[in-house]
């Protein structure tokens, strides 16, 4: 069996995380561009969304939506864009981006090519995307 980097490696910094699956805080690189991008994926192997039981489904769709709604909460984007590809590792995970119209891809997804320069956004800490991720995951 082929080494796994999603069981070798969180992924990024775990902000959170229990038995099924973890929310990282994706950094470095591009990802600066995006402030408070983060990715949320299930602990175990499964490649689909249809893989899950239901009550497993609703447990990642609800800490996908505490996460989206803590990223909006601390850094204020204009739109979030949610994506789940994952054609590479054999982990279902959602991408959880915080995307500004002035941002250096938008309107396009972004992987696609930067059309300008990134603006400069302050990072926001990992203790105040915690806070938030919190108290959104206590409302579900």
């Amino acid at each position: 069996m082929n080494a796994c980097e999603l069981c070798d490696s969180p992924g990024g910094e775990i902000l959170w995380q229990d038995d099924f699956c973890r929310v990282i805080r994706v950094g470095g690189g591009e990802a600066d561009a995006f402030p408070g991008f983060c990715r949320v994926i299930w602990q175990a192997h499964a490649r689909e969304l249809s893989d899950l039981t239901a009550p497993e489904r609703r447990h990642l769709l609800d800490v996908v939506a505490a996460t989206e709604a803590a990223v909006r909460a601390v850094v204020h984007p204009d739109k979030i864009n949610l994506a789940s590809l994952g054609n590479v590792v054999p982990h279902l995970h959602w991408h959880v981006i915080p995307r500004w119209t002035d941002d250096s891809h938008f309107p396009a997804p972004i992987w696609a090519t930067a059309s300008r320069p990134p603006p400069a956004r302050a990072l926001p800490t990992n203790t105040d995307l915690l806070a938030a991720l919190t108290a959104h995951l206590d409302t579900t």
